[in-house]
């Protein structure tokens, strides 16, 4: 055994020791960056709903009762959930606003979920931002163009055969097949719904004053 082994074995569990301390000095440092850099969301935040909240509530207002709005505020993160009646599909929105892992970047998602799916859309868009360098008017640009992404998206679905499928019906009169919803007119008779593309074929309808053949 050489004389300076022991020395050298002492070496290497001191630089080990050393690493450790190092790690764990470095360790808290990003933990505090973190926490300091966290404190800057809440406040931005605030600041950016004066940019979405109006968009958002716009939106709500338009479809009215045909919608359930739930928004969500958690540590490092918001989100308003859109949940859409509709006859043809189960239709939830979401949009967010958290940041990375290191909280170096605030980000914004769009977020859609239509089941059963039958026709192709974008489920999801996301854009983000240095947490203290957000740009506010690219900000309402990005939920502008997501917001008007999304009402094209559910009329497209409203217009859709495969959605519609089970939801078409027939005006007697002229014959003509269209969505139950688009009918401009109905009649009750003998326990019997009948839908007409117009008020003119409904006319008709009654002064025949019989069920059609």
């Amino acid at each position: 055994m050489t004389p300076d082994l022991s020395s050298r074995i002492d070496a290497e569990f001191t630089a080990h020791e050393t690493w450790i301390e190092d790690l764990r000095g470095a360790q808290l440092a990003d933990y505090e960056g973190r926490r300091d850099r966290l404190k800057l969301f809440d406040p931005l935040c605030d600041h950016l709903k004066t940019i979405w909240a109006p968009r958002l509530q716009l939106l709500s207002e338009r479809f009215g009762n045909r919608v359930e709005v739930t928004p969500t505020l958690t540590p490092g993160r918001r989100e308003a959930k859109f949940a859409f009646d509709s006859k043809l599909a189960r239709i939830v929105l979401r949009f967010s606003a958290y940041t990375d892992s290191d909280v170096r970047r605030l980000v914004l998602s769009y977020d859609l979920s239509i089941v059963p799916i039958l026709m192709k859309f974008e489920p999801h868009a996301e854009i983000d931002f240095p947490i203290d360098d957000v740009d506010s008017s690219a900000v309402g640009q990005w939920v502008d163009d997501r917001i008007v992404e999304f009402v094209r998206t559910y009329m497209s679905l409203h217009q859709n055969e495969y959605y519609l499928k089970e939801n078409m019906v027939e005006d007697p009169v002229s014959g003509t097949r269209f969505p139950k919803d688009a009918a401009a007119a109905t009649l009750e008779r003998a326990g019997k719904t009948y839908y007409f593309i117009s008020e003119a074929t409904r006319r008709e309808f009654e002064a025949q004053g019989a069920e059609p053949a």
